[in-house]
């Protein structure tokens, strides 16, 4: 039968087959999700606080256009679920919370953007998880549903950064239960799922996956060498108080960059999973300079391994884009997407 170009166009964007007349979605194949995750930067600060706002950051519509704008293909949206959910069975979600997150939804999709809407900063889970598993997952039961008809570009990541009693025994017996809270509504969307301390390169190899669920892409965070990273960064302990740090791309800081990144791409390929690097930046205690070359470093790193990735974050202590001033700082946003504007 002959297509429309509307019905072309979102045979090409959403996978979409036509048989007599009618559409069936069709799997997309995971490396190409992931792949199509592409360039991404992370809305943190926001969502993620205990109240929107109470971190400095308030979504805008604007800041949506920007980023489409400046290159990006995705944004990463951390969501505090746990802190607007009831404490009781069923565990029902704040309506209106629920509607600000369908909002930031709305915005991405609007302007061409991929989302994933993740579990962040549920610290309950982190230090009792056998009492809280019950409550994460009738959390997820409750996503997957408000988002089962929403377009591919919409993915969903279980949980960000599992760590202290949230080991990996823990962890992995999680993931299956959690996936099935999920797959009851959304059976091929894809999924993002990252191992414990903190989504650790050097954690890949305790993460243990359900081997029939195919639709999975495997988060890492990098942040490496941490001493640059996170130096000045109130919420480290210390870390107000260690020596200011360059990088300066000498031959050894790129191989210990670039060896850390090629473990999770061996992984990767070993299980035939495809990673998506979730968070990568250098606070902005660190000068300029040292920050645009590490991070045009990792980038192109995670890019030649396969990578898509997202910048950790918009605008606040990380950040490549000044709210204040509605700009971009124009080296940080060169180093991650080079002089692209749509």
């Amino acid at each position: 039968m002959k297509l429309s170009l509307a019905a072309a166009a979102l045979v090409l964007a959403f996978g979409l087959s036509f048989a007599d007349g009618r559409a069936e979605v069709l799997v997309e194949p995971i490396a190409a999700a992931n792949a199509r995750l592409g360039r991404g930067i992370n809305l943190g600060n926001a969502l993620e606080a205990p109240v929107e706002g109470a971190w400095g950051v308030t979504l805008k519509a604007e800041y949506f256009k920007a980023i489409r704008a400046a290159g990006f293909d995705t944004v990463r949206l951390p969501t505090k679920w746990s802190a607007h959910a009831a404490k009781e069975a069923p565990y029902a979600i704040d309506a209106a919370f629920a509607a600000r997150v369908d909002w930031a939804v709305e915005q991405a999709t609007a302007n061409g953007l991929n989302i994933v809407v993740n579990v962040h900063h549920y610290g309950e889970m982190d230090k009792a998880p056998d009492e809280h598993l019950a409550r994460l997952a009738a959390i997820w039961t409750q996503i997957a549903e408000r988002y089962r008809n929403r377009p591919a570009s919409v993915y969903f990541e279980l949980y960000n950064e599992p760590h202290d009693a949230l080991n990996a025994e823990k962890w992995n017996a999680a993931i299956p239960v959690l996936l099935a809270a999920v797959r009851k509504s959304n059976p091929t969307r894809p999924v993002i799922v990252g191992p414990v301390s903190w989504n650790a390169i050097r954690a890949l190899e305790s993460l243990r996956l359900p081997e029939t669920d195919k639709n999975l892409i495997v988060t890492v965070h990098y942040y490496d060498p941490f001493k640059f990273t996170h130096q000045g960064a109130g919420w480290v302990k210390g870390a107000d108080q260690w020596p200011a740090l360059s990088w300066t791309e000498t031959e050894a800081e790129q191989a210990a960059v670039r060896g850390d990144l090629e473990k999770a791409a061996t992984w990767g390929r070993e299980h035939g999973r495809p990673v998506f690097l979730g968070e990568f930046g250098a606070y902005g205690k660190a000068d300029m300079e040292s920050r645009v070359k590490w991070t045009r470093f990792v980038r192109t790193e995670a890019a030649r391994l396969g990578m898509s990735w997202a910048y950790w974050e918009f605008c606040s202590g990380f950040g490549a884009y000044d709210a204040k001033t509605g700009n971009w700082r124009k080296d940080l946003k060169t180093a991650l997407v080079g002089s692209t504007t749509r």
